[in-house]
């Protein structure tokens, strides 16, 4: 099991273990949510029960007012029939009993006019009767709130008429109505339940009162209508009526706080995951800086540790032919070293900041890939699909991107196990390069097309699994490209895409 499979593996346990710890959290805090949930809909229910007891005592008060208004007006009447009949009475008695019975009215406002509107007498009016002499004006308009009572006296002469309206002690008892009622609504929307609260008329449109709500939002009408609509999606409004009212429509719905606790955590999930990424951005960034620097010291301490061996073979070479040893062996020991002067080379660039120049891309990738051709076996075919003569000029380090060409075929060969095809496709484009590298190996996973570049990955036994990560630093960092498994197919092969651009 190589590093990379390890990590994947801890990577998996610590995923599992946060998935666990956020559900967790958010089971137990929706736990918390619908308790409290509960207690405010214990809440809501009580205050919407006392919505009902209270409109219930404000009509009752409202029926005991008319009681008092209809007796009131009996009384009112029973004073006229009193009039009457005193003026046509002679019976001492009789005449004593509604002398008294008239005289003891002291609540019900009258007014005695004759025909013409002259008052002739009063009682409990709040006027003085010696400075209005007629009943005229606001004054008749007032006392016309019921029909007077007609008086008719014997001997044919013109009928008197008998005013009256409603006592004062009743209109104190109406203004305590209104005010109750008024009290009734304020109640409402300021209310213990701490709920948003809207107060309609019977056509559940019209807004009356309400509570709980922006007060400029609220002059929106369509702000109202909308939430008119979460209100009785969430709860049935409650119907109540009052007298001389109609139909009132109070609609609510949970509480603010209850709405920010449903909500918060995912609100908390939220804050957590941008934690979590911004920590992961900065643990990745610094894992990658590190990286970057034994990167760099690894190659230019092997570049250093090559340097003097490279430069005693060189040394026994110049001597050997000093003696007059010529030969293949020779030949081939000049082709070692300057090979091994190249890898150093390329060690000794990573790092900097390589130049990049002009080359024709066509030929340097077939004579790099010609290189592994001469020390790979021979069961291993070469096609390329560009012949010697064309030309694609690319900005490029040599040294570096024969080093990239000549990993990914070793990648090959070993995927082909020494035996099968290798092809080589250049495509050019407008403003980029396309080099397509594929065999008919053994194939890489899906699930792998990015794994394989990472550093210490391999398949095989033996192996660094550096090639393919160095692959990809030189042409992503130092050439501005990229390299990636294009496709991919179990025992059917695989295809890697190099990407560089023709103008940096």
């Amino acid at each position: 099991m190589n590093i990379y499979t390890r990590k994947k593996r801890w990577k998996w346990i610590l995923f599992s273990l946060a998935v666990l710890i956020v559900a967790a959290s958010l089971w137990y805090t929706q736990m918390l949510v619908q308790q409290i949930s509960r207690e405010e809909r214990k809440n809501i229910e009580i205050w919407a029960d006392a919505i009902h007891q209270k409109a219930e005592l404000v009509n009752y008060t409202d029926r005991f007012f008319r009681q008092i208004q209809e007796e009131e007006r009996k009384r009112a009447e029973l004073l006229a029939d009193a009039f009457r009949i005193v003026t046509i009475t002679e019976e001492s008695t009789t005449l004593n009993f509604l002398l008294k019975f008239i005289q003891e009215n002291t609540t019900v406002p009258v007014i005695l006019t004759d025909s013409r509107g002259k008052i002739k007498n009063t009682s409990n009016v709040e006027f003085d009767p010696d400075t209005v002499p007629n009943l005229t004006g606001n004054l008749r308009r007032e006392f016309m709130v019921y029909p007077p009572v007609k008086i008719v006296i014997g001997g044919g002469s013109p009928p008197d008429y008998l005013f009256y309206k409603e006592s004062k002690l009743f209109n104190e008892l109406r203004v305590v109505l209104d005010d109750l009622i008024e009290s009734f609504f304020s109640e409402i929307v300021i209310n213990s339940a701490s709920v948003p609260v809207i107060i309609t008329d019977s056509t559940l449109t019209q807004v009356i009162e309400y509570g709980m709500l922006d007060t400029l939002k609220a002059q929106d009408s369509m702000f109202v209508q909308k939430k008119l609509s979460q209100m009785a999606a969430e709860n049935e409004p409650i119907e109540i009526e009052l007298a001389d009212q109609g139909k009132r429509y109070i609609f609510y719905q949970d509480s603010e706080l209850l709405t920010r606790m449903m909500f918060f955590p995912y609100f908390q999930l939220g804050v957590i995951g941008i934690f979590l990424f911004i920590a992961y951005i900065l643990f990745s960034s610094a894992r990658n800086s590190e990286q970057n620097q034994v990167w760099v010291g690894l190659a230019k301490e092997t570049a250093h540790q090559l340097g003097t061996p490279l430069s005693s073979m060189i040394a026994w070479i110049e001597l050997l032919k000093m003696e007059g040893i010529e030969g293949d062996a020779i030949e081939e020991l000049n082709k070692d070293v300057e090979r091994l002067q190249k890898i150093t080379d390329r060690f000794s660039k990573i790092g900097s900041e390589p130049r990049l120049k002009k080359e024709n891309i066509v030929q340097v990738v077939q004579d790099s890939v010609n290189y592994i051709k001469s020390r790979s076996s021979k069961k291993v075919e070469y096609r390329f699909v560009q012949n010697h003569q064309e030309r694609i000029m690319v900005p490029i380090n040599l040294h570096l991107f024969e080093w990239v060409i000549e990993n990914v075929c070793k990648n090959a060969v070993d995927a082909i196990g020494g035996e099968g095809k290798i092809t080589v496709d250049i495509t050019e484009e407008e403003s980029i390069v396309l080099i397509d590298i594929s065999d008919n190996g053994k194939g890489i996973p899906k699930s792998r097309f990015k794994t394989i570049f990472n550093p210490g990955y391999t398949s095989k036994k033996r192996g660094w699994g550096l090639g393919l990560s160095l692959a990809r630093r030189i042409i992503n960092d130092y050439h501005k490209g990229k390299i990636f498994v294009k496709n991919s197919q179990l025992n059917k092969g695989t295809t890697f895409r190099i990407m560089l651009l023709k103008q940096n």
